[in-house]
């Protein structure tokens, strides 16, 4: 035993030198650890308490809310007769098409729009309002991301107005904003005479780069710094609106804009599924798989009907 006597500990009090060794040696691994992986800077507090010169622009298919606010709205529509299975066909595959091809048609985004604005012709602003309201309790509610509710909940906490961006009927957007306790909407604006729907539009649909300029009218109605605002999109169509701010971030970002915003360095959040962010790649069969679905459970539904 008494060769393995060199592995017992001796019992002994540790001298000056000794103390000193220890201290020099943990001295050196703290500054090796910190050289190995040197502490990035701290991000300045963001969205900045109280800076009345800033506010927050939110997209909302996609980004707010999972899907497309406007088909949500016509499964409402439909469910309440205010239009033929055949035409809830045609809506549906209009915007397959527009997601197989990746690109806007004039002439096909025109027929697109009749289809829609043919929809509510006729039928009084009030009305739309009110069912609006059921429409959202019944199929919106529960497909806004709670994630990026947070960050608009961050903005108004940090006294900021939060503004609703889209190409939604303004009426859909207007709900949404009152539900989830926002400041307000810019979305597509339907022609209406005496509370009653002409079916037709007030200028074009607020899409792409017309976002940008209402976002820019609004921040100068407001007194807003763009620098100091930020924006929120998943699309590469919103890039122009994304590209006016000083704080872009990427929402549940399509392909595009993913590559835009990692070339730009713009944040980027994604609150899909990993199976769902796979999908980016391939909008098309996403889009047509949604599509299709949501066409199938109609025809259904009016199967069951008859």
């Amino acid at each position: 035993m008494a060769a393995l006597g060199w592995l017992t500990p001796r019992r002994r009090s540790a001298t000056a030198r000794s103390v000193l060794a220890g201290e020099a040696s943990a001295e050196a691994a703290r500054k090796s650890s910190q050289e190995a992986a040197p502490v990035s800077p701290q991000e300045p507090e963001f969205p900045v308490p109280g800076d009345d010169k800033a506010a927050a622009f939110f997209d909302l298919d996609n980004t707010v809310m999972q899907g497309a606010a406007l088909f949500h709205f016509g499964r409402g529509l439909y469910k309440r007769k205010f239009f033929e299975t055949r035409d809830l066909a045609k809506f549906a595959w209009q915007q397959a098409w527009f997601r197989l091809a990746g690109v806007e048609d004039p002439e096909h985004m025109q027929d697109a729009r009749d289809s829609a604005l043919s929809i509510v012709k006729g039928h009084r602003v009030a009305e739309l309002e009110s069912i609006g309201e059921e429409i959202y309790d019944e199929y919106m509610a529960d497909r806004i991301w709670p994630g990026t509710r947070a960050l608009a909940q961050a903005h108004l906490d940090a006294g900021q107005k939060v503004w609703l961006v889209t190409a939604a009927p303004v009426e859909i957007a207007q709900v949404i904003t009152r539900r989830l306790g926002l400041t307000g909407a810019l979305g597509t604006v339907a022609e209406s005479v005496d509370g009653v729907y002409t079916g037709r539009l007030v200028g074009e649909p607020l899409h792409g780069p017309a976002k940008a300029e209402a976002v820019r009218a609004l921040a100068a109605a407001e007194g807003l710094d763009l620098s100091r605002c930020a924006a929120y999109s998943d699309s590469h169509n919103d890039i122009p609106m994304l590209s006016l701010v000083g704080h872009p971030y990427a929402i549940n970002p399509d392909a595009k804009l993913r590559k835009h915003a990692r070339e730009k360095d713009w944040r980027l959040r994604d609150y899909r599924t990993g199976r769902k962010a796979a999908k980016v790649g391939i909008p098309a069969a996403a889009g047509v798989g949604a599509v299709a679905g949501g066409t199938a459970a109609a025809i259904a539904l009016s199967r069951r009907r008859r």
